[in-house]
């Protein structure tokens, strides 16, 4: 007798991996730069981030209930995207805006396309541009060691002594390392970013070739343009963007060949925008263009179908 075998549905390789803990380990990995962070800003960057956090799942909660969706705020998406938002803005702004941009990175960044896997743009970035676009000079105000003063993207900019956005003095390579100088929240201690980008590889959650590539092509073009590149990659935002926002995966390429081009892409745009753009940083917006083209880069890498006749 003719065997008749059936195919049904994707996906067809299972794992025993749950959305928690993806997500969980992305938390855990957030762990050391948010520690680093209350060394560097004190009480007020956990007060900031809580604050962050509980209105990303409040809000998801609301928007399940008016979607009639089943609820899963603990699922760890919602969190991830409250401390990757407190990340990316200032230790010190108000706590109405910390809770404005928060909602607009549930709400109009991953809701409004239909919840977690069907977001287009990274929410935290989109709270971010929300938040940057209303309150400019609120998310480009920093304080640290009790003053407001520049960034070290903005003093190299603005050719400024970089002693002037460093917490202490010394070697600043040393410092921006640390992270003890001016910037968002949770994006200047590189070496805090590192140990956890370190860890979501080894768990294999992130293409370790992403971050990778993106942190070379920054290098690479900085010190094209005769900038210091080394400073450049170890501040502002480009470890958090690489290792955290750039590899997730509902917003960046599901090919191999995609990944490549996309990280690229967000290498080059940092670059031409911190180097002839009006920001000093341009981590955010580099991210976000990218993952507008995303759907056009699955559409031109994407492998053969299995029996494809060619054309």
């Amino acid at each position: 007798m003719e065997k008749i075998l059936k195919m049904g549905p994707s996906p067809h390789i299972r794992t025993k991996e749950r959305v928690e803990d993806v997500m969980y380990d992305v938390v855990i990995a957030l762990v050391p730069a948010l520690l680093m962070a209350i060394y560097v800003f004190g009480m007020r960057a956990l007060t900031v981030t809580v604050t962050a956090v509980l209105s990303c799942m409040v809000t998801e909660w609301i928007c399940q209930k008016v979607m009639k969706q089943d609820i899963a705020i603990f699922d760890g998406s919602a969190i991830i995207t409250g401390i990757l938002y407190a990340f990316v803005i200032p230790a010190f702004m108000p706590l109405p805006y910390v809770i404005v941009g928060s909602v607009v990175s549930i709400a109009l960044g991953k809701m409004v396309f239909g919840g977690l896997g069907h977001n287009i743009f990274n929410p935290a970035l989109v709270g971010r541009a929300f938040v940057q676009a209303s309150w400019p000079v609120a998310i480009t105000t920093f304080y640290y060691d009790g003053n407001a003063g520049a960034t070290v993207l903005d003093a190299m900019k603005r050719g400024l002594d970089l002693n002037g956005a460093l917490l202490e003095g010394g070697n600043p390579y040393f410092q921006a390392l640390l992270g003890k100088m001016g910037g968002s929240l949770g994006e200047t201690s590189a070496l805090a970013i590192l140990i956890g980008g370190v860890y979501l590889i080894k768990k294999k959650q992130v293409d370790w070739r992403v971050p990778a590539i993106i942190i070379g092509t920054v290098f690479a073009m900085t010190a094209l343009a005769g900038a210091n590149p080394l400073l450049h990659i170890l501040s502002g935002g480009l470890f958090l963007g690489a290792f955290f926002m750039a590899t997730d995966m509902v917003t960046s390429p599901y090919t191999e060949k995609g990944k490549i081009y996309y990280a690229v892409g967000i290498g080059l745009l940092i670059s031409a925008i911190r180097l002839k753009g009006g920001y000093p940083e341009g981590t955010a917006f580099a991210i976000l263009i990218m993952n507008g083209v995303v759907p056009i880069i699955n559409r031109y890498t994407a492998p053969k179908k299995f029996g494809e006749v060619a054309k």
